[in-house]
């Protein structure tokens, strides 16, 4: 006799579906700067893109997966668009955050609101939504998506930050990033 997963129990870990061409950073190991490295070295390899772009590209990167480590972020997915131009990748951090005092997602979804105005008088959209993996509450910006997805057992939320500094979130690459996070499932 077999017996369904426990839905109120701590989930043991995630599956996440990020395109095949995105290239992923173990934020969890102490490599994760090499690995970065490496891909900055890649993607600027065999095109017109000088010392000082490749230098700035990696330390706004680092700095970046460095913030992300001493927040709880788990993986740093960086999708390869590095051109002689110059932009930064469209990315992704994968953090967690424990949860205390039993915050729900709507109570989560105000404090975000509360703290979200900005000097020039805009603020973020701020909603939440209901994704296969849960509620979660959605920050959208020009550039950014953030996504606070309740993990079952009340332990936390994993959070999906994506930016999109050349693009913005909107059109496509909104999809795409709302898609990556509706593939989000809980290992139970």
């Amino acid at each position: 006799m077999t017996t369904e997963p426990d839905a109120t129990a701590p989930p043991r870990d995630y599956r996440l579906l990020v395109p095949r061409d995105w290239f992923r950073i173990d934020l969890t190991q102490e490599r994760w700067r090499a690995q970065l490295k490496t891909f900055v070295d890649h993607q600027a390899e065999g095109k017109n893109v000088s010392a000082d772009l490749r230098q700035e590209t990696w330390a706004v990167l680092r700095n970046t997966a460095e913030a992300g480590v001493r927040t709880g972020a788990l993986e740093f997915f960086l999708r390869p668009e590095l051109e002689g131009g110059g932009v930064l990748p469209a990315s992704l951090i994968v953090s967690l955050i424990p949860r205390t005092r039993g915050l729900s997602a709507r109570d989560l979804q105000e404090s975000l609101r509360a703290g979200s105005a900005r000097s020039d008088g805009s603020s973020p959209e701020i909603s939440t939504v209901v994704l296969p993996a849960g509620e979660a509450v959605r920050v959208l910006g020009p550039t950014t998506l953030d996504l606070y997805v309740q993990m079952p057992g009340g332990v936390g939320y994993l959070v999906l930050a994506f930016a999109v500094p050349l693009d913005g979130v909107a059109g496509p690459m909104r999809r795409l990033c709302e898609s990556i996070a509706e593939s989000l499932r809980w290992i139970l």
